[in-house]
């Protein structure tokens, strides 16, 4: 078969992101925060883009800066004929200030007070502090120690061995935040290139350490080291307080699936007791610390911004973007005019018709964004004005498909939209894919929101009776008698993801 070239027209339709769609698409996903770095890199970048900020401070750069003063006629400049009274061959620059006699005026001693120690017994006061001044400033703690510097500072202060220091602060950095030890032996060994009795050795010195329980493995091993710690700290004419300690040792320490498992009977057996003498023991394990390094856990308070704000007025919502802290795009007037004029050099010319071109597209995509976000906020108060009415009781299951039919828009653009961003509703602050969830059939018709299915549940295991606790059966059957109808794997699953345990171990007997 010969091979020969020929000529033919195709006409075909296809979709090419460029990169400005890309940028928009980007753009519309973006969280407040994420939206406000980007325009700030982008007005670093474009020479065409500036912010407009208030009319009185713009005017005041213009006049400064003498951007727009070709409309300004230009005045001739008088000279200033100097007065001879005042003005005579030589400048008198006035007394000049003597360095030496300057340092003199300062007392030394009384301005370094607060840092030499010569005159106290007690050495620097760096921390002593005048009590009407209040704290000083350099006495502040910028931040508290966490686990890790706190456990190091009681290794390098009990005068640990220098050939167990390496092993000890690796074992340290193996510490999650609770103050579990994550490492198995095998990996400290090849770690630390260390013997398995230096291992050992540096996880008794790493036990000991404040806070009890740090180190351990398990939940038992952590339980058994605060009971020590606590026996040997008891005063030994407390027989009663030391004989519970004992028992508590016996039930963590061989006894530990039985009591996880509340068999209280085969406790109450090995312990020869009667199963209410159980009850002193349980408490005193139940003053345990199940998170030992928890205190050292330093949660700072996130706060979110919404993105749009709800509010009703006369029985309406009304529906505004919050804009604060993004700035004003606008063009740069001087650019544009050197743009609009002639005489440039061509790379000059091209270059500002580039950042010309990408400045217009950037504003016309960043307001197309605020149009779309106000769009789909207000689909979302359309479908859900019960819930913002009623509370979650009257919540409806939503999908992005309702939304995106709604408004004239895909799935995916409505999918972005609602990613990272926040409503301040009337109700709450929520994500704004909170709105959206499937819903369960109903045997009064239509579906109901899973979300009220989930409140159900929680508040049925709330009022349940703690020594006859609800089964996910009977919730089952609960809620089929309100019309509900959900099955019992179905129950399993939204009360785990409530965080709830099952219901053999929701029972308690005391």
């Amino acid at each position: 078969m010969a091979l020969e070239q020929k000529l033919s027209l195709k006409l075909s339709q296809r979709l090419v992101m460029t990169p400005s769609l890309q940028q928009a698409i980007k753009l519309l996903q973006l969280s407040r925060l994420e939206l406000g770095e980007t325009l700030a890199q982008e007005i670093l970048e474009n020479p065409l883009l500036d912010v407009d900020g208030p009319l009185e401070e713009t005017e005041g750069v213009e006049k400064e800066g003498g951007a727009d003063t070709g409309d300004i006629p230009a005045e001739p400049l008088t000279p200033v004929e100097p007065d001879p009274g005042t003005v005579s061959g030589t400048v008198d620059e006035g007394p000049k200030d003597d360095p030496t006699e300057a340092y003199a005026e300062i007392d030394v001693e009384a301005f370094f007070s607060d840092y030499l120690a010569d005159s106290r017994p007690e050495g620097p006061s760096m921390a002593a502090r005048d009590p009407e001044i209040g704290n000083s400033l350099e006495n502040t703690l910028t931040e508290s120690p966490g686990l890790f510097e706190y456990l190091e500072w009681q290794i390098h202060l009990m005068d640990c061995p220098v050939d167990l220091l390496s092993v000890c602060e690796f074992i340290l950095g193996n510490l999650d935040e609770d103050g579990f030890l994550r490492a198995t032996d095998e990996e400290i060994i090849t770690g630390t290139g260390a013997e398995p009795g230096p291992v050992e050795k540096a996880l008794e010195i790493i036990r000991s350490l404040d806070p009890a329980g740090v180190g351990t493995r398990t939940l038992q091993g952590c339980f058994l080291i605060q009971l020590d710690r606590l026996k040997r700290e008891m005063d030994e004419d407390d027989s009663k307080s030391l004989e519970l300690l004992a028992q508590a040792q016996v039930l963590v320490d061989s006894h530990w699936d039985d009591f996880l498992h509340q068999r209280w009977a085969t406790v109450a057996t090995a312990l020869e007791c009667e199963i209410s003498e159980i009850k002193p023991i349980l408490e005193v394990i139940h003053r345990l610390d199940t998170r030992p390094g928890r205190r050292f856990q330093h949660s700072n308070n996130m706060f979110i911004e919404p993105d749009v704000t709800l509010k009703k007025v006369n029985g309406d919502y009304v529906i505004s973007l919050n804009d604060d802290g993004l700035p004003r795009l606008k063009l740069n007037h001087a650019y544009s005019r050197m743009l609009a004029g002639s005489g440039l050099d061509p790379k000059v010319n091209n270059y500002l018709k580039d950042k010309m071109r990408s400045a217009l597209w950037l504003m016309k995509s960043i307001d197309q964004r605020q149009r779309t976000i106000y769009k789909v906020a207000e689909s979302i108060v359309s479908f859900q004005k019960g819930f913002l009415d009623d509370g979650i009781e009257h919540l409806k299951p939503m999908v992005l498909r309702q939304v995106a039919e709604d408004i004239g828009m895909h799935e995916s653009t409505i999918s972005r939209v609602v990613s990272n961003k926040y409503m301040d509703t009337p109700r709450g602050l929520f994500p704004m894919k909170f709105f959206f969830h499937s819903g369960v059939d109903s045997a009064k018709g239509g579906a109901v929101s899973s979300l009220v299915v989930k409140e159900k549940i929680k508040k049925m295991i709330e009022s349940e009776d703690d020594n006859k606790p609800l089964s996910d059966s009977k919730i089952m059957k609960t809620l089929q008698r309100e019309g509900v109808r959900l099955a019992r794997r179905t129950v399993a699953k939204y009360r785990e993801e409530l965080g709830i345990p099952s219901s053999d171990k929701r029972k308690t007997l005391f």
